[in-house]
Order: structure tokens, then C-alpha cells, then sequence
């Protein structure tokens, strides 16, 4: 067992109890993924169909959260929006651990100019809002899912890889670096079956904090017209939907997706806090 997960244990053998808050808001991420993955085979209505005879009604028996401007049904929209709300955002947050990861784990063992270089690189790239990253992508590739979601996942790079390198560097220093050293092992060894073996918790828990933030702005972008395109379902898009139907007293749309938008951000940060304090806290 990795030295890092070792202590994890120990820590909870020691207190003998479950965090109940990240049991909580854990059930509640898992049924959200769960909602992403077999969400469009439970919506009740093709999310796409519209019904000029059910516009903008209220929920009702047949539309248990109503119907857009169109007379699409809502809650089918939501089931089947959940996929690409949540797709953008994996993606992102996937590309951005591996690549940051890499980074924080070489700049940690080779150190010198590589390290230095790297510090200088992300605090440039610390600088740049991601939402305004993302609008130029767009505007430069064209609208669409991929554009913000590769420019997202360059942003998200520095926050995983700052976190990484500095507990990098702590296992650099370890005596059983030192010890796989004499025994012969590469260094690609060592720090892919060692090293990234034991800051991999850290991996997870920026990872998961990371998916609330990726999932907000990847929506912004769908929100402002450059990411995902009608009609297509995603939370974001729905948002920015229901706008028009705001002032007709009509607040189902804008209001559910905007509920699961921020339902999703709270609870993949609490998780990813809770997780993140736990680890330090038995560092």
C-alpha cells in the first residue's frame, strides 16, 4: 500500500467514522452521474419534440416539470441534457489531471530550470480567466462543444499541476525515492508505480473539485451562445432558453436547469474540499 493511502487508513482507523457530509453529497454526485449516463433512455418524451398546442405550460401530469416555448417537455430535456453537461466537463477535467499530473510529477523529479520554468508558466496562466479563454476558442474555431472544452481543459492544467507538484516534490525527497534509486529503478519507474501511486488521492480530490468549476463554465460558455447549439439539450442552453420565457411568469425551464447546475457545483465541491482536507489533515 502506497504511503499516502496508508495514512488515510490509519486515520480512519483511528477515528473509526464515515464523513457523513461526503457520504451525503456523495450519494448525491453518484446519482447525478447516474443521471448523465441512463438519463436520455428515462426521458419520457424525445427531448427534441416540439408541440406548438403546449407551449410554455406548467407542470402537469403529462409534463411533470412543463413544457418550454416550443412545447418540448422540460424534464425530458434535463434527463437527456445531463450527457452533455456532464461529458464537457469529464472531459475536461480528465485532460487537465493527466496533463497537469504529468507536469507537476516532472518538474518535481528533474527540478532546476524544468521547475522553475514551470512556476513561471502557471502563474501566467493563473492570470487568465478561463470563460475568456473559452469565448476566444470559439470565436476562433467556431461554436460548438469541442472549442471550450479544449480551451477549458489547457485553463484547468495550472490548478491541478500546482497542487501536484508541491506534493511531488514531498515524495520526491522520501527516503524509498532514494532507496529505488540504488536498487536500479528508472525513473519512469519510479514515479509512475511510486510517486504518482501516492499523490494520486490529491489527483482525485482536485479532480473532483475541479469537475463543479469545469461543469459551471463549460454551462457559461452554452449560456452565451458558444458552446453547445440548439437543439441539442444541456443545462446551460436550457438557462439561457427559459430567458425569454422569463417574463411570462414562465420559470420552469431556466429555474430546473439552473437548480441542477448548482445542485451539481455545490455538491462536487463539498466532496472535493472534504477529500482535500482529510488528505492534508493526515499528511
Amino acid at each position: 500500500m502506497s504511503t499516502l493511502t496508508a495514512r488515510l487508513s490509519s486515520r480512519r482507523t483511528r477515528t473509526g467514522s464515515v464523513d457523513k457530509v461526503v457520504l451525503v453529497f456523495g450519494t448525491v454526485c453518484g446519482f447525478l452521474i447516474l443521471m448523465a449516463v441512463f438519463g436520455p433512455l428515462l426521458a419520457p418524451h424525445p427531448p427534441s419534440q416540439t408541440d406548438i398546442l403546449a407551449t410554455s405550460q406548467g407542470p402537469s401530469g403529462q409534463h411533470l416539470l412543463g413544457t418550454d416555448s416550443l412545447g418540448r417537455d422540460i424534464l425530458s430535456r434535463l434527463l437527456a441534457g445531463a450527457r452533455l453537461s456532464f461529458l464537457g466537463p469529464g472531459i475536461i477535467v480528465v485532460v487537465s489531471a493527466t496533463a497537469g499530473t504529468a507536469l507537476a510529477i516532472a518538474a518535481a523529479w528533474h527540478g532546476g530550470w524544468l521547475d522553475r520554468g514551470l512556476n513561471r508558466v502557471l502563474n501566467v496562466m493563473f492570470a487568465v480567466p478561463g470563460i475568456l479563454v473559452a469565448v476566444l476558442a470559439a470565436a476562433v474555431f467556431g461554436a460548438g462543444f469541442w472549442a471550450p472544452v479544449l480551451a477549458l481543459s489547457l485553463v484547468y492544467i495550472p490548478y491541478v499541476a500546482r497542487v501536484v507538484r508541491s506534493a511531488a516534490v514531498r515524495e520526491r525527497r522520501m527516503p524509498y525515492v532514494e532507496a529505488c534509486e540504488l536498487a536500479g529503478l528508472s525513473a519512469w519507474r519510479i514515479c509512475t508505480r511510486h510517486i504518482l501511486r501516492n499523490v494520486f488521492p490529491i489527483v482525485m480530490a482536485q479532480a473532483t473539485i475541479g469537475f463543479g468549476s469545469a461543469l459551471m463554465d463549460f454551462g457559461a460558455t452554452s449560456f452565451l451562445g458558444l458552446g453547445v447549439q440548439p437543439p441539442s439539450a444541456e443545462w446551460g442552453l436550457m438557462v439561457s432558453d427559459g430567458r425569454s420565457e422569463l417574463l411570462d411568469g414562465a420559470l420552469q425551464q431556466s429555474l430546473s436547469a439552473g437548480a441542477l447546475i448548482v445542485l451539481t457545483v455545490v455538491s462536487f465541491n463539498i466532496v472535493g474540499e472534504r477529500l482535500s482536507s482529510r488528505i492534508g489533515a493526515s499528511g
